[in-house]
């Protein structure tokens, strides 16, 4: 048997081992708002685990609600030399400068379920994100219904400057601006949490009092705040005050089922596979849409028990 060198075995050896080697992994930057809601905590650990599945590298910062910190992530992400970077933005303006680093070190920017307000779009690669607009306007449309064309209605804004609250307050208000009937009589933020929620509507309650036929609130939790602070006052909510929401977490579900949410708007937090799909198919050289749009409906209290088990978030 012919006889090979250690030189030859030791070649041999070397290109087996480049070829079992693993492919280096993808790295993407994730720039989350915070841990405000169930929902953003659903958001959250959608994208972590798709990266998981498709064995992308992540590096997450928590920006606990401010815009700086985001850009502080953005900015460290970029000199990290990630491959993509995922941003749910706080708020809708002040991305300008560091987007265009983004892109002058050629990383693609996802926007995830909030948009910006930008000159040039080509900073940004798409946004996945439901229609702010249209969850506002398909709740008003059903509290309208609901309450026969009259009602005084008190409002529970989300952030301010943030997309959702921005779009759904304009939403809602477009359908009240077609029943003269329907007045919108206190409108303030409940920052997304359940506790201002609450805060809010105490002192909604004590402004107004019984006159309040109904809330509607940009997200879940507050929601669910307003509900604590209704009974309470001694009132029941679902009967005495209509309240309706949007988001449709588990927690609202039970709410529902439980006799006091009257309604939530779905607005789906499982962006991962969509954020990663269009990620790969950029990195691939393919073309992505501008908005990826998440197609939402409304639940209401009767279908809920039916609803809850399939509810994910």
């Amino acid at each position: 048997m012919k006889r090979f060198s250690k030189a030859i075995l030791a070649s041999v050896a070397l290109s087996a081992a480049v070829l079992a080697a693993p492919v280096h992994a993808l790295t993407i930057g994730f720039s989350q708002i915070g841990a405000e809601s169930g929902w953003r905590s659903a958001e959250t650990q959608s994208v972590k685990e798709e990266a998981a599945k498709r064995g992308f590298r992540l590096k997450f910062s928590d920006a606990q609600q401010k815009q700086e910190n985001q850009i502080k992530a953005v900015r460290s992400f970029i000199a990290q030399g990630v491959d993509g970077i995922f941003l749910a933005p706080v708020v809708e303006t002040g991305w300008h400068r560091v987007l265009k680093e983004a892109r002058d070190a050629n990383i693609p920017v996802i926007l995830l379920d909030r948009g910006i307000k930008v000159s040039d779009e080509s900073l940004y690669l798409t946004k996945i994100s439901s229609d702010f607009v249209f969850e506002g306007r398909l709740a008003g449309a059903w509290l309208a219904q609901e309450m026969q064309g009259y009602a005084n209605v008190v409002e529970l804004q989300g952030a301010p400057g943030a997309a959702p609250a921005i779009d759904r307050k304009k939403g809602f208000g477009d359908v009240m601006d077609m029943f003269p009937g329907m007045n919108i009589t206190a409108s303030q933020t409940g920052e997304w949490t359940r506790t201002k929620g609450k805060e809010v509507m105490e002192a909604f309650l004590k402004a107004q009092g019984d006159d309040i036929d109904a809330v509607y609130a940009h997200n879940d939790d507050m929601a669910l705040g307003a509900i604590q602070a209704i009974k309470a006052y001694g009132l029941t909510p679902g009967k005495d005050v209509k309240v309706l929401s949007i988001d449709g977490i588990k927690a609202a579900f039970e709410s529902m089922v439980a006799g006091d949410l009257s309604a939530t708007v779905d607005c789906n937090p499982l962006l991962g596979p969509l954020a990663f799909d269009a990620l790969e198919t950029a990195l691939a050289g393919g073309s992505v849409e501008k908005w990826i749009v998440q197609h939402d409906k409304i639940n209401l209290q009767a279908d809920a028990a039916d609803m809850i088990d399939d509810r994910k978030y």
